[in-house]
């Protein structure tokens, strides 16, 4: 399975920005799909995730809310809608998907939430 991430960026407090994460290769045997983070000195955090059979989303409790996960089959594409950012979203954020407990990641993208 290959991920190929993109759409971060700056952007001022309160405003929103759009990941794309897009799977090729094996990806009829993925069973789930997310984005993590990691920020400057902190350990690497599961942001979001959608399950394959279902699609049912789950997220971290700091983004709640403003943070919605969505996927588009035909693309084979996952997206993460990142509404009301604030300066503590700022991190690298990495696309994932896990294949039978195996995970795969693509290369992160840049959020930096600043004023």
């Amino acid at each position: 399975v290959q991920l190929q991430a993109s759409g971060g960026g700056l952007v001022q407090p309160g405003g929103s920005l759009r990941l794309s994460c897009a799977a090729s290769g094996n990806i009829f045997s993925i069973d789930r799909m997310g984005w993590y983070r990691q920020a400057p000195g902190k350990q690497r955090e599961l942001v979001a995730t959608i399950v394959t059979d279902g699609g049912s989303t789950g997220y971290v409790d700091s983004v709640k809310g403003r943070f919605t996960l969505s996927r588009d089959n035909a693309k084979n594409t996952i997206y993460l809608q990142m509404n009301s950012l604030k300066p503590s979203d700022t991190a690298v954020y990495y696309c994932s998907a896990v294949t039978r407990g195996y995970p795969y990641w693509g290369q992160g993208t840049q959020v930096t939430v600043s004023s």
